[in-house]
């Protein structure tokens, strides 16, 4: 049960809509959590695409 809650409490981190790369609040971070595991937000996700520097 303790592995429970430790578990729980690291999923509601990762799922605070914060990105990584720009520091900047938005839904799309959950989304692109979930499809491609990374947190970063569309606009960060289309730099990267694009210029996969």
């Amino acid at each position: 049960m303790i592995d429970d809650k430790n578990t729980k409490e690291e999923i509601k981190k990762d799922l605070n809509n914060i990105c990584d790369e720009c520091k900047t609040e938005d839904e799309s971070v959950t989304q692109n959590l979930i499809l491609t595991s990374y947190k970063i937000c569309k606009s960060c996700r289309i730099s990267k695409t694009i210029f996969p520097l």
